[in-house]
């Protein structure tokens, strides 16, 4: 409870490109989940939705966003994108992610 979110995360993505090698292009995964069983009827709390990325090569993955609901998946994919070093990899996404701007985002990060 007492680190930093943020912090974690960028220690975390250093250590991942710490041994990523740069010969091999990688492929990330873009994708919005619900996760079973979050939401609690009595306390009228929704479910909790998770963007997440995940390096398909190494087999992990290298970043998460929580986003309000799956409407908010549009808002949360550039903020994921902007944590991430994407140069030389490849992009995938589903139909939500298929936005002009994303597009463009993901194009500016090589």
């Amino acid at each position: 409870m007492t680190l930093n979110p943020d912090v974690v995360e960028q220690c975390f993505l250093e250590w991942v490109a710490s041994f990523s090698s740069v010969e091999q292009r990688e492929g990330v995964a873009i994708d919005g989940k619900t996760l079973r069983q979050s939401f609690d009827r009595n306390k009228k709390q929704k479910p909790f939705h998770l963007l997440s990325a995940f390096a398909t090569r190494q087999g992990m993955t290298i970043g998460q966003r929580k986003v309000d609901g799956k409407s908010n998946e549009i808002i949360a994919i550039p903020e994921l994108l902007d944590s991430l070093m994407l140069k030389d990899s490849i992009v995938t996404i589903d139909a939500m992610g298929c936005q002009r701007a994303i597009a463009e985002k993901i194009i500016a990060q090589g």
